[in-house]
């Protein structure tokens, strides 16, 4: 059995996981590159976190949070998925709020968050989930763009009985150039699974959590009939 992986990946922990009779490909399919921007007073503002990159981004371009909470002007930190809140506490930070995808994250902040002004620091091509939802409850927000993502668009030749997508514009840059069909599409959260149902008519596979562990453990139930 081949499947395709749509980023590189650890192939270490994926033969642990998956076994010896998968044959694994990565290809990247999107490219990222931070875009430097001079660093400003958050003083009141309340802070989004949407990816990985985005935090990255962030502190390459010198930002640096005030997470004291007993400070009249802390910044409350929210972010969507896991591994966005490990590179914020790789980069020695917490997290007030942690929620799967953007649109938890709407409801939850206009349910409990509504005096709050918040700063989004993501890519240019960012779902506009909470642009479209936060001003219409009249909820401060504001996009700082921290880093282009470009979409690839390679050309894949070869077959596979399975291809595994992180990220809609991943998807997109998937399937500009290739076919969706005859293979089982897997997807790391309900987001990428969405942009996956545009181009494809077959069933996909979601993963409950937004890590690889979460992909490959449903990868061996579903797909390899283990566990």
């Amino acid at each position: 059995m081949k499947i395709l992986f749509t980023k590189n990946i650890d192939l270490a922990i994926v033969s642990k996981e998956l076994g010896e009779v998968v044959a694994v490909d990565c290809v990247e399919v999107i490219r990222t590159n931070t875009i430097q921007v001079a660093p400003f007073d958050l003083k009141n503002y309340s802070l989004i976190f949407t990816s990985a990159k985005g935090v990255s981004s962030f502190f390459k371009n010198r930002f640096m949070p005030n997470e004291d909470f007993t400070a009249k002007n802390y910044n409350k930190i929210y972010c969507v998925g896991e591994k966005t809140k490990k590179e914020l506490r790789k980069n020695g930070f917490g997290t007030f709020k942690v929620l799967r995808n953007a649109d938890e994250l709407s409801r939850f902040i206009i349910t409990h968050c509504q005096h709050e002004k918040f700063l989004h620091f993501c890519g240019n091509i960012a779902l506009d989930v909470l642009d479209r939802s936060l001003p219409l409850q009249n909820i401060s927000y504001r996009k700082i763009i921290l880093y282009n993502t470009e979409e690839i668009n390679p050309l894949i030749t070869e077959k596979y009985h399975a291809a595994v997508f992180f990220s809609p514009s991943g998807v997109r840059s998937f399937a500009n150039q290739n076919p969706l069909e005859d293979m089982k599409l897997v997807s790391i959260g309900e987001t990428t699974a969405k942009e996956l149902r545009k181009y494809a008519s077959q069933a996909v596979l979601v993963s409950e959590g937004n890590t690889l562990m979460s992909v490959l453990k449903l990868i061996r139930k579903e797909i390899l009939n283990k566990d």
